[in-house]
């Protein structure tokens, strides 16, 4: 994806990022304002969706992202998964657990912010990060980028989460390992819990792990689950360039519902070298009512589309 260096503008104690979309509220342009804890990105004063990274004991994650409408559709820290973070991205790695949050766990650290993506309908950052263990050791050096538009049409909320790892020198390699639910995970709000239905590019019903948890391999999946008498629906696309692809999504309903985009670590860890990277890519897309599956998997392969003509600039 094409971005441009970062201009840092000092305005009232906050540091504020800025770049056009294409469509807003009343024509307003989207930013990214920057503090010590968080960016919030808002399209003139509505808010659209927010990351937190500087007051996080284990690791950044997007904590709010909102429909066209104004629902926030993640839900942040519950009481019975404390360490389910809204939507975030989390493995292990050389058998330290990065999903769970224990003094035995992981550590996601924030190192900086590289660049911002200031090309419409975009905006966003790329932030750099340390997977450290508990001993403070690094074993992953990972390059994230986040970025966020609502275009014309489609009228929806997208969000691109985009993270590349790779072995510090002189470690020599890491083996990622994990649960079935390990991944780039999303929870959802208590309203959208237990009485929604997930679907897929493959319309295939998938696996039965256990319970009413599945998992299925397919281009993307979604969630669609009524709120306050209206639908919402949330779809996550995993890109073709990633690796084991077609994704392997786990879904579950009850007692919550909750999306995760998994690499299948449960049954094949995935060992990384020194001198090699893993890249991988995602969106999330939010509508304000029922999306019929068609046009889910025509958005789907524009932005395909799109993100390799981006990668070839």
């Amino acid at each position: 994806m094409g971005r441009r260096s970062i201009v840092y503008a000092i305005v009232l104690g906050s540091l504020t990022l800025s770049a056009v979309a294409d469509s807003t509220p009343a024509g307003q342009p989207m930013r990214a304002i920057v503090d010590a804890n968080r960016v919030l990105v808002k399209a003139g004063d509505v808010e659209v969706a927010e990351y937190r990274y500087g007051d996080v004991p284990f690791k950044p994650y997007v904590k709010r992202l909102f429909t066209s409408n104004g629902l926030n559709v993640l839900l942040d820290a519950p009481h019975d998964h404390l360490h389910h973070h809204a939507l975030m991205f989390a493995v292990g790695a050389d058998a330290v657990n990065f999903w769970e949050e224990t003094p035995a766990a992981g550590r996601q650290k924030h190192v900086s912010f590289a660049e911002l993506a200031d090309e419409p309908p975009h905006v966003g950052f790329m932030e750099r990060l340390d997977w450290l263990d508990p001993s403070g050791e690094r074993l992953l050096a990972e390059q994230r980028a986040i970025t966020v538009a609502r275009p014309v049409v489609p009228r929806v909320t997208m969000l691109t989460w985009e993270s590349r790892l790779s072995v510090p020198t002189g470690k020599g390699s890491v083996t990622l390992t994990g649960a079935h639910y390990f991944g780039l995970g999303m929870r959802f709000i208590r309203a959208m819990d237990a009485k929604g239905q997930f679907r897929n590019a493959a319309d295939n019903p998938g696996t039965v792990f256990r319970g009413a948890e599945r998992l299925v391999r397919s281009n993307w999946c979604a969630y669609t689950a009524g709120v306050d008498g209206d639908d919402v629906t949330v779809a996550m696309f995993g890109h073709p360039s990633n690796p084991r692809h077609p994704t392997t999504w786990f879904t579950m309903t009850e007692p919550f519902a909750y999306l995760s985009a998994t690499l299948g670590l449960h049954e094949e860890p995935l060992k990384l070298v020194e001198g090699n990277r893993l890249d991988l890519r995602y969106a999330v897309v939010l509508w304000d009512r029922r999306a019929q599956t068609e046009e889910i998997d025509a958005l789907y392969r524009q932005w395909v589309s799109t993100q390799k003509s981006e990668s070839n600039r």
